[in-house]
Order: structure tokens, then sequence, then C-alpha cells
């Protein structure tokens, strides 16, 4: 015979060996296809975009969630011949909406600036690069017609 004991907001239930023993009579509910809530991956079956999805990473929530909605579906459901040219309104209101963020909305050329100067920094563009300190030698070439080990064994040492 079970018992249930209430703590707090949690319910604990204690079964025996013959609640165990018995068959199950729970009845499993039948998945809904068109459920958006269910994860499904960018694109629903009936074509809609699931704003759920982990590989939009967020980026449909916070401040800018509406205007990147916005131009997604633009984009989304183009007819254009140039998929998406006339999202470029929508698109450049997102991209303002990010600049108004950019402790959320890092943008590439921030990320480099971080950790050293970028390719694009005006200040490094004229100056020759820098020689490294080790010269790469190259790995001698053997030819395999000659050789009787296999091909993934390495040479033998000296």
């Amino acid at each position: 015979m079970s018992s249930v004991k209430e703590e707090g907001k949690d319910r604990v239930i204690f079964v025996t060996k013959e609640d165990h023993e018995t068959p199950s009579n729970a009845e499993l509910v039948e998945e809904d296809p068109d459920d958006p809530y269910e994860e499904r991956g960018l694109i629903l079956p009936n074509g809609e975009i699931n704003w759920n999805c982990p590989c939009l990473g967020g980026m449909a929530s916070g401040p800018c969630g509406a205007s990147f909605k916005e131009a997604f579906s633009c984009f989304h459901y183009s007819k254009e011949e140039v998929k998406g040219s006339e999202c470029l309104e929508q698109f450049r209101g997102m991209q303002e909406c990010m600049q108004r963020y950019p402790e959320l909305y890092p943008q590439e050329d921030d990320k480099e600036t971080q950790g050293g100067p970028s390719e694009t920094d005006p200040s490094k563009q004229d100056s020759a690069p820098e020689p490294t300190s080790t010269p790469t030698l190259a790995a001698p070439v053997q030819d395999s017609s000659t050789s009787t080990a296999p091909a993934d064994t390495p040479p033998p040492s000296k």
C-alpha cells in the first residue's frame, strides 16, 4: 500500500514492492505534431517558425527579440528572387537595436579587439607581420612504394 507525504512544495510518494509488481494504468497522450512548444527544430511541420528552438540562441527574446522576429520572419517568408532582399529595413532595425545593447549582443570586431588588435585595425595595416621565433620545418616525405610498413605506422627511430 502506497503512502503520500507532503513536504512544502514537494509531494513524496512511497510505494511497496506489490505496487511495483502491478501493471501501470497510466495513459499516454498522443503527441500533437503542431505543438509549437515541442522541440522540432527551427521550422515546424506547418512551415511556421519555432521561436522556442534552442538553435536561435535566445535571439527571439530580450530587448531586441521583437525586431529579430520581424527581420527573421520577413526573410523566412520572402518570395523575392533574391531571398530577403525586401527585408533590409527590418534587418537594419534589428542591427540598430543590437548596437544599443553591446553587452548583450557583442559585435565580431568587439570580440577581436578584446583579445588584441584585429586585422582591420588601422594602426596595423601598413606594418609588416612580426617574425615568429620558431621556424616551421617541413616533415620529410617518404616514398610509400618502397616501404613495407602500413601507412599509419611511424617511421623507425634511429
